[in-house]
Formats: structure tokens, C-alpha cells, sequence
């Protein structure tokens, strides 16, 4: 499955038996997927320019799976004893794909602290043991765009010739930055390292860290079992759907 993913330099893992139950019972849907996440491409200046947050193109990727009929989705888990709840619990899900022979639930960490991948393995386990969800997907930064991270934003600083952070600033729209993070790249540029590469260290140290939600951080889960039984979709984007 997903050739067309994998031959781009997608990261993919398929765990217990996704890949069966998504062929047989959903082949449209992993159409759909497929295809959206096919059509992903983010310009290098939009990951300067949302400070580290999650790009804009990303936020197309959503929109487009919601025009696709994956809205977000609250489940609520109630267990009642004679009466009484002695269990209450609501999961929001990013995405919740319906058909007749069952539910797809998909979430993005595109750029969050790592400890969120345990939260939705874990929601994906228990939506899974209830019958609520048929396969789990999580879709996150795949290990070559992590790798050439620094080597995106230099050579995208270096491309429009900036000097300086205020110009950088006021050019890509970003949010101000903090006197920590100046006087970092100031240390940095104190050292005689131009511009481009002392903000890029500073910027990706700081925004794209290895504390944040990428592949290697995902594969260190799923090792663990984090998330088993329920089967399992992992995307990680690659390298290749940045522009410069």
C-alpha cells in the first residue's frame, strides 16, 4: 500500500494489520489519504514565517481532509454502574473518517512537544477497545525533513539575503521574538557566524528540536508498544514537499 507515498520519501509504518483492514474494508478512503497527503507542499518561507508553529500548508492538509468529509470529532466514553458514571472520558480527534464498515481516526502533530504522540497512540488504544475506531493514523514530520531542517531555513535566509532579525521579522510576518532568542543568535553571530547559518541554529534548536513531534520521536513509541493492539497508519512528510 501507498507506493506512490513511499516512492516520494514518505516515512510509513503499518502495524497490526492496518494494512489489511484499510485494503479490503476502506480502499477509497486510503485513496483519499493518499492523495491529500500527495498534494501536500510547503514553501520554506512559510516554516520561518509561522515561528515553528504548524505551517500553512499544513493547515491546507486539514482543510482538505475536511472537505473530504474527515471533520473533527469529540468521542465521549461513559461507563455507568446502577446509575452512576464511575467512568468519563472525551477524546477529540483531528480528523474522523465514517463508512459502512467503520471508523478511520487521523491526527497531525506537525509541530508539538513529543509527549502528545503518547496521548493519541493511547486514545487510538482505547477508542480501538471499545470498538469506536476501526485503524488509527498519525501523520507528523518524517525523518528526512527533520534531518535537512537547519539546512532549509539557512539556505531560505541566505536566498533573500537577510542581515538581520528585524528585517527578517517584519518580512516573513513573524511573531517578535524574545530577548532570549536574540541574544542567542547575537552569541551566535559574536562567534563570527554569519547570519543565515546562526539564525537557522538558534531557530531550529528552538522551534524544531528533537523534544518535537517527529518521526524518530514516533518510532521510539511504537517500539515501546504505545498504542497496541489497535492498528495502525504512521506518516511521516518528507523532505520533498518543501520549496525553496
Amino acid at each position: 500500500m501507498f507506493e506512490k507515498l513511499t516512492s516520494k520519501g514518505f516515512d510509513i509504518s503499518i502495524r497490526n494489520h492496518a494494512g489489511a483492514i484499510l485494503t479490503v474494508d476502506f480502499p477509497q478512503i486510503a485513496k483519499e489519504l493518499e492523495d491529500a497527503l500527495l498534494s501536500v507542499s510547503i514553501p520554506a518561507e512559510e516554516l520561518i514565517g509561522s515561528g515553528g508553529g504548524e505551517a500553512k500548508s499544513t493547515q491546507r492538509l486539514r482543510r482538505k481532509l475536511y472537505g473530504l468529509n474527515w471533520p473533527k470529532h469529540n468521542f465521549d466514553f461513559q461507563l455507568i454502574v446502577d446509575g452512576v458514571e464511575t467512568v468519563g472520558m472525551s477524546h477529540e480527534i483531528d480528523h474522523v473518517r465514517r463508512a459502512d464498515n467503520g471508523v478511520i481516526a487521523c491526527e497531525i502533530e506537525w509541530n508539538n512537544k513529543d509527549p502528545f504522540f503518547d496521548r493519541d497512540l493511547e486514545n487510538f488504544q482505547r477508542l480501538h477497545s471499545q470498538s469506536a475506531i476501526s485503524v488509527g493514523v498519525l501523520i507528523t514530520r518524517g525523518s528526512s525533513l527533520q534531518d535537512d531542517m537547519f539546512g532549509i531555513i539557512r539556505r531560505c535566509i541566505e536566498k533573500h539575503g537577510f542581515l538581520d532579525e528585524a528585517e527578517m521579522v517584519k518580512a516573513f510576518d513573524m511573531k517578535d521574538r524574545t530577548k532570549r532568542q536574540r541574544e542567542a543568535v547575537l552569541m551566535h553571530l559574536d562567534r563570527q557566524i554569519p547570519f543565515a547559518e546562526a539564525f537557522a541554529r538558534q531557530f531550529v534548536s528552538d522551534k524544531f528540536g528533537q523534544a518535537t513531534t517527529h518521526w524518530r520521536k514516533l518510532e521510539d513509541r511504537i517500539h515501546r508498544g504505545v498504542g497496541n493492539p489497535c492498528p495502525l497508519l504512521l506518516v511521516g512528510l518528507p523532505r520533498s514537499v518543501i520549496i525553496e
